[in-house]
């Protein structure tokens, strides 16, 4: 965990871009929005080409962005020759089991706006959208958007199946949030051990006092990984749940519920089950404007993501109890996310 004065404490201007300290800012047309763009990476190859033309447009969109690279050496120095000339490209200043965590903190405590949009690299915002997330983040602590896949293979169709099931029950878990940073940093930042960060980042947000805004009609467009990635991660996915363990609980209930509706009553109370599952979805694309943003075929891949997850649980729960953890690079975490009234009093003695 965090302190509260080690964030505090820290001066951006110590935090400035290693490669360059001048940086040179665009401005073609309507002015920069007044926020933070907070990146965090860490990749074994470059992506100076991949995320060049990105951050370019960023930089001519929102006044500050903040790369926070905990690549190797050199991949961090083509980074910072490729892109230190338009964005604040940095060090973590701290390390963290789960290295995402010590990356949004160290671009936190260099933003120099209260408003801050936290983003994965496979993330593609676009003007409107910065816009509408800054306006929300003068009225609430942290925004909660909607992700969607583009461009959309099998596997990118597959997985918004779960965001269109995700959205009937509170919204999805994007691969971006918006947090206001004195919020944040006064908690003392937010736990980097957990597997679930982006949840646990709301919960400490929401535990400190804070305000949630769940934007289940704002849509960010989000770069599916590649196949191999998707299928590498469906138990570490299933894994998050023991965050939410009534959700846990029932997702592990739809294996043996599948198996006794077979055995009693066949493959046709099979397909009545996929049905229902297509059903919730279409819902769920249908629910605050999601027709414009997921296709209508999105829905028919609830089976195949409702029979992922009856296995993966049962995977994620084994994976708990014989090996101590999901696996996350060179380690493993137990913990998927912080409970609520752990963090209450966390802040609470802190306060």
């Amino acid at each position: 965990m965090f302190k509260h004065s080690r964030w505090h404490e820290t001066n951006p201007d110590r935090l400035r871009c290693e490669s360059m300290p001048n940086i040179t800012k665009w401005r073609v047309g309507e002015p920069p929005i007044a926020a933070s763009y907070v990146l965090p990476i860490a990749s074994h190859v470059s992506q100076a080409r991949v995320l060049g033309g990105y951050l370019r447009r960023l930089s001519r969109t929102i006044d500050d962005v903040v790369v926070v690279d905990g690549s190797e050496k050199a991949i961090f120095d083509a980074h910072a020759n490729a892109w230190g000339n338009y964005v604040r490209h940095i060090r973590p200043s701290t390390r963290t089991t789960n290295g995402k965590v010590a990356g949004v903190m160290t671009g936190l405590a260099s933003a120099r706006h209260e408003a801050v949009i936290v983003a994965d690299d496979d993330i593609r915002y676009r003007r409107a959208e910065i816009g509408r997330m800054a306006d929300l983040l003068s009225a609430y602590d942290v925004v909660r958007p909607q992700n969607m896949f583009v461009p959309l293979p099998w596997h990118a169709r597959w997985d918004t199946a779960r965001s269109l099931l995700n959205r009937l029950s509170g919204g999805d878990w994007p691969g971006t949030l918006g947090v206001r940073r004195s919020v944040l940093l006064d908690a003392g930042g937010y736990s980097g051990e957990v597997l679930f960060e982006n949840l646990e980042m709301v919960r400490t947000v929401k535990a400190a006092g804070g305000r949630e805004a769940v934007e289940l009609d704002l849509f960010v467009a989000r770069r599916p990984p590649s196949a191999r990635h998707f299928l590498s991660q469906r138990t570490r996915q299933a894994y998050d749940e023991w965050a939410r363990p009534v959700r846990l609980g029932a997702q592990l209930t739809v294996l043996p519920a599948s198996i006794w509706l077979a055995r009693k009553k066949g493959m046709p109370a099979l397909l009545a089950l996929a049905a229902l599952g297509i059903a919730a979805a279409e819902a769920g694309r249908r629910k605050d404007g999601g027709r414009k943003a997921y296709p209508a075929t999105s829905a028919l891949w609830a089976p195949a993501w409702i029979a992922e997850r009856a296995v993966t649980s049962w995977a994620a729960l084994l994976t708990r109890l014989l090996l101590g953890g999901v696996r996350y690079r060179t380690t493993r975490l137990k913990h998927a996310a912080t409970p609520v009234s752990a963090l209450q009093a966390r802040i609470g003695k802190a306060k």
